[in-house]
């Protein structure tokens, strides 16, 4: 009875045991079962799209489908291969080497990878065991090669690799989808109604703030100067002073998004207006003048002699101008750029308040911008700065700054005193609905200087374009602020002969900032290398392109140009829309104007004219007049 009863006791647990299973464990067991069985085909999301400020498509994915194989499933491994070879223009052996590997699932690369419709159709049609066709997402680049190091570009397995690609990968790239089927251990197909496909989620599309018309600007500009006096490199940047927003930013040398591989690596792998560190010359002249009269160290109209030099430590510290700008202000100083006066504002305030400075204005800092591979240039211990240190990080000597570090600091003085942090995301939308789903919001980092500061700053660097050493980038109508630099390169601790790098950096209007432009240019092959004559025009016409295209106001406040006996003077492009052809020939005749004129259309009678009356244009400019056989009133011209 004893031995019965255990035995009852054991049967009962053993159907007890039975029952929990049956009913209460199977869904999972059966979910545990079939996992053990499930195999799955990739589906790629589609990659974000990428666009400017205003919407312009600057990167987007295509669909491409892809060949894969299960290799379990492929029995016959030779006649499968002899079949998929010319179809793909693959060698048979090396078809017949990846459908023989021992894996789960095998892209059959390259041929397989990315096909055209036709070869996927192809591939279908053909019907072989264990040949899959499935979609994988393909980068485009409409404008291939605009703004190339600020998108840079996705990997064959739709990964970011540089720029925002790399930066926002997990955004744009989405989650994976599949397309589910059960196989036994040996990889072979199991008999089931309905493949699962789950499908995927598809990455977020993202608005640049960068806009593609002033990037054109800038691209053609960076142009220019290669054509001209091929460089070893140039590197700009225009930002949004008031929220720190990069409208643009370029490099030379640089390369195609859709084409990299065909690059070397340093030319996609650098981004030089963000990586590249150097001596930054007279630009930093700007922080030392802001700490000067933010410290109250001096006044734009205290008086200075210039010799020639500046004696520190017993060393003459010499000016760039052979004999010195003798007997000057403070402001005069600004406008010729002159190393002793600079040199004696650093003094003044003494090297802990000066690096105090340096450090507010975020130098020695990376700033944060949302690209990969930003530098943070190299500084001055200051416990361990000399006098002479201090004399020449005074006038932009002996310190290492990175392109995007000078932009946001003199953006801080365009903008009232305030750095700004950089940002090229402005906001990201739905895939499907393109509804605005996150919006980027302007970040200030600190207070700088005070709005005073700042103003007499602008104020002063207008006073430079006007009638220092930035005159090249005087705009007609537009208020320009801005101050040139030439600086040499040092390399295993001197500095090279004859290698310098010229730059300028602008704000315009100097009232209301709306834009600061940088360029730096490294080794250009020139007679005269000052950054005035090389750098100043080409930030001048990067401000007047992108001021008219935003459509700035013209204002005829502010400062008068200073012109010298070398200058070119411009012409004002009188009122001769409505005129007969014969009385504008006599009117420009008679006010002895030199320009030139170039006809559209038809007919006696001038109703239109291009550039507008009152333009100021350089002599020997070509002003378009269009024809008619009915004359237009100039008093309709005038309005």
């Amino acid at each position: 009875m004893i031995v019965l009863a255990l035995l009852a006791a054991v049967f009962l647990c053993l159907i007890l045991r039975l029952g929990y299973i049956q009913m209460v464990q199977a869904p999972w067991l059966t979910e545990q079962a079939e996992d053990l069985w499930r195999r799955n085909i990739p589906v790629e999301p589609k990659r974000g799209q990428i666009t400017d400020r205003n919407g312009e498509v600057l990167a987007y994915n295509g669909s491409a489908p892809t060949v894969v194989v299960i290799p379990a499933q492929v029995k016959d491994k030779e006649g499968t291969a002899a079949k998929l070879a010319p179809v793909l223009e693959m060698p048979k052996e090396k078809v017949q080497q990846q459908i023989s590997k021992r894996a789960l699932m095998v892209y059959l690369a390259p041929g397989g990878r990315k096909v055209t419709d036709e070869k996927a159709k192809q591939v279908r049609d053909l019907n072989l065991t264990g040949i899959y066709v499935t979609e994988e997402g393909k980068r485009y680049y409409p404008d291939d090669g605009l703004a190339a190091h600020i998108l840079g570009f996705a990997g064959v397995d739709n990964q970011g690799l540089t720029g925002v690609e790399s930066w926002y990968n997990d955004r744009l790239q989405g989650k994976p989808g599949r397309i589910s089927f059960f196989a036994n251990a040996r990889g072979e197909e199991m008999p089931k109604e309905d493949d699962e496909y789950v499908a995927p989620q598809n990455g977020q599309n993202l608005s640049l703030t960068i806009d593609k018309e002033i990037q054109t600007f800038v691209e053609r500009e960076i142009e220019n100067v290669v054509a001209q006096y091929n460089p070893d490199g140039v590197m700009s940047i225009v930002a949004d002073p008031k929220t720190g927003e990069i409208l643009a930013l370029a490099n030379y040398p640089t390369f195609k998004n859709g084409s990299y591989r065909s690059y070397p690596q340093e030319t996609y792998n650098r981004d030089l207006a963000i990586w590249k560190n150097f001596e930054p010359g007279s630009t930093f002249k700007i922080v030392t003048l802001a700490a000067a009269l933010e410290e109250k160290k001096i006044t734009l109209q205290d008086p200075f002699y210039d010799p020639g030099y500046y004696t520190v430590g017993g060393r003459n510290i010499r000016c760039w101008k052979a004999g010195g700008h003798g007997q000057e202000t403070m402001l005069d100083v600004v406008e010729n750029s002159c190393n002793p006066g600079f040199m004696l504002m650093g003094q003044k305030l003494g090297k802990e308040k000066l690096f105090d400075y340096i450090n507010k204005f975020g130098f020695g800092q990376k700033t944060g911008i949302d690209l990969p591979g930003e530098g943070k240039g190299i500084l001055f211990n200051v416990n361990k700065v000399t006098p002479v240190d201090l004399a020449t990080t005074s006038f932009g000597q002996g310190v290492s700054v990175t392109p995007i570090q000078q932009v946001m600091a003199v953006s801080a003085i365009a903008n009232g005193g305030t750095l700004m942090k950089p940002h090229l995301a402005k906001e990201w939308r739905d895939p499907d609905t393109n509804q605005v789903i996150e919006e980027v919001k302007p970040e200030a980092v600190r207070r700088v200087v005070s709005e005073n500061t700042a103003r007499q700053v602008r104020e002063t660097l207008e006073s430079v374009v006007a009638r220092g050493s930035g005159k090249n980038a005087f705009l007609d109508g537009y208020r320009v602020g801005g101050k040139t630099g030439t600086a040499q390169v040092a390399e295993n601790g001197a500095y090279k002969s004859g290698h310098y790098i010229v730059s300028f950096i602008g704000m315009a209007p100097v009232d209301n900032p709306r834009l600061v432009a940088y360029i730096a240019i490294d080794n250009p092959k020139a007679p005269l290398i000052f950054g005035g004559v090389i750098a100043a025009p080409v930030v001048g016409n990067i401000l007047g392109d992108s001021l008219h295209y935003l459509n700035v106001p013209t204002s005829k406040q502010g400062l008068a140009k200073e012109y010298s006996y070398f200058d070119v003077k411009p012409v004002e492009v009188p009122l001769i829309a409505g005129m007969s052809v014969q009385d504008a020939q006599k009117e420009m005749l008679g006010a002895g104007l030199q320009l030139k004129t170039e006809t559209t259309g038809t007919g006696k009678y001038i109703v239109d004219q291009s550039p507008a009356a009152g333009t100021k244009v350089p002599p020997g400019s070509t002003v378009r007049l269009y024809l008619s056989d009915q004359q237009a009133p100039a008093e309709q011209k005038k309005q």
